[in-house]
């Protein structure tokens, strides 16, 4: 491990003087990918300049117990040797879970689809919440939301609704919450008060550059109309809204939320991109044995992995074992708990897998 962080050192110090140096600095493009790389390492070189400074503290303390006639002094090293036997234990520990592969998509902004399942209106007001909840995340994090195609009902929810999350390491904050989610609830809809089980599934996908996947353009079925709206004035009248269809995969998706056509089918390109990455990648894992999935599940939108009890205010996460008593947090989007629970498991079965 200590190789490692030298060379992860060495290599840290060399982007330092190459982001550092006018002749880089004048070409940004260069420059931007030396600069994200030196991003990407400064918290495991600083973490282990930490840890270097603590196992030299220990040392020092336990040459002090071993050389030390005065016995004042031998008995405040004996109090702090504990301490510091533990800091340097956590911080290894930490250092491990930070040389952990990263995944190359943690960096990345994200598409996410919701839409509703079992449960007809109730799953479709259910979608609604969960759009709100995730809409709300993203603004406590900084990160900016847009809408890219809705199908609303007129109760308030959605069919399904599409929308993009840019930002700072949002794929490495959301990616576990693609999956099946349940809600159990008494519904707006229900008038004797009985409690009923929706279902809503949840995609996440990772932004795909172009250049992540060629698109051939002769397989491409490209329709125009035009976009649904609320009616009267609000109704568009050109044919500005996109739907592209993938003849080799049968993918379909669209995209109304622009008034151009163009940027339309942009926005469109961009969800059909990440699609076909995610089919891709989805017939890669099946490959993968059961034994080596990760324990907080494959990302697999058919997967039930949470659900939401609203007579008992309860959130649980099956994958984890993980119930909390804040569902009225957690759909208000405050999720880190979650989502902090959700990488430290991940993070602890790749650990256990690599020993």
């Amino acid at each position: 491990m200590l190789d490692k962080l030298r060379a992860i050192e060495d290599r840290y110090l060399e982007l330092e003087n190459l982001i550092s140096d006018p002749s880089v600095i004048a070409k940004q493009e260069v420059w931007q990918k030396h600069a994200r790389a030196h991003a990407q390492l400064t918290e495991v070189v600083q973490a282990y300049r930490e840890y270097r400074d603590l196992v030299q503290q220990l040392r020092d303390v336990e040459t002090m117990l071993e050389e030390e006639k005065d016995p004042d002094l031998r008995e405040l090293a004996a109090a702090e040797l504990p301490e510091l036997k533990e800091q340097v234990a956590s911080m290894e520990e930490r250092l491990r879970i930070l040389l952990l592969p990263r995944d190359p998509n943690d960096d990345k902004n994200v598409i996410m689809e919701i839409r509703g399942g079992a449960g007809g209106d109730e799953a479709a007001l259910f979608a609604g919440v969960l759009f709100r909840m995730y809409t709300r995340y993203a603004e406590s994090r900084g990160w900016r939301v847009e809408l890219m195609d809705s199908n609303p009902t007129g109760l308030g929810g959605f069919k399904e609704v599409v929308f993009m999350i840019t930002g700072q390491g949002v794929y490495s904050r959301l990616k576990f919450e693609s999956g099946v989610h349940r809600v159990q609830r008494v519904p707006e809809t229900e008038s004797s008060g009985r409690i009923h089980t929706s279902t809503v599934t949840v995609a996440v996908l990772p932004e795909v550059e172009e250049v992540d996947v060629v698109i051939n353009q002769n397989d491409l079925r490209i329709d125009t109309y035009c976009a649904s709206g609320a009616g009267g004035q609000y109704v568009n009248k050109t044919e500005s809204a996109v739907r592209i269809t993938h003849l080799p995969t049968g993918i379909v998706v669209q995209c109304q939320d622009q008034k151009s056509q163009l940027k339309n089918k942009e926005k469109a390109m961009m969800v059909l991109r990440s699609k076909i990455m995610e089919a891709a990648q989805a017939e890669q894992q099946a490959s993968v044995a059961e034994d080596r999935k990760s324990q907080v599940g494959t990302g697999d939108r058919s997967e039930r992995i949470r659900t939401y009890n609203f007579p008992q205010g309860r959130v649980t996460d099956h994958r984890i074992g993980l119930t909390l008593h804040k569902l009225d947090a957690v759909v208000d989007g405050d999720l880190d708990e979650v989502i902090d629970a959700l990488l430290t498991a991940d993070q602890a079965e790749r650990l256990k897998q690599i020993g």
